[in-house]
């Protein structure tokens, strides 16, 4: 399924800070901890928990949050749907970076070991 024009910018206008308290929530149900959230979030896009604190303050949109961040080169192995989407048939590079997001912390909540979700 292609993403429309209109889905990938409201993506993009999202802000971080209004999706990060439902992250925390979702692995928090699912037993896991906002240490792990932290790491998953740093493995895919560099910012360490200081950072990731500087955005959610500065309530950033996915936009710039992504144009920020240093995506590491490994993000290519993340695969699968997401939100009703096959990642690799995501043409958008920023509505493909949020479901790398998404698709990284449905893993996490779902009980995958840190090795597996990190691509080791």
């Amino acid at each position: 399924m292609a993403t429309t024009p209109e889905h990938d910018a409201k993506i993009a206008r999202l802000t971080f800070a209004s999706v990060y308290p439902h992250y925390v929530k979702k692995i928090e149900t699912k037993g896991r901890s906002v240490k792990e959230l932290h790491e998953v979030i740093e493995w895919l896009t560099g910012f360490n928990e200081i950072k990731l604190n500087e955005l959610i303050e500065e309530k950033v949109t996915f936009e710039t949050f992504f144009e920020r961040a240093e995506l590491n080169p490994n993000a290519i192995l993340i695969k699968g749907s997401i939100c009703g989407y096959k990642i690799e048939e995501i043409q958008t590079p920023l509505t493909k970076q949020a479901r790398y997001l998404d698709k990284l912390i449905d893993e996490l909540a779902k009980g995958k070991s840190m090795e597996k979700i990190l691509r080791k």
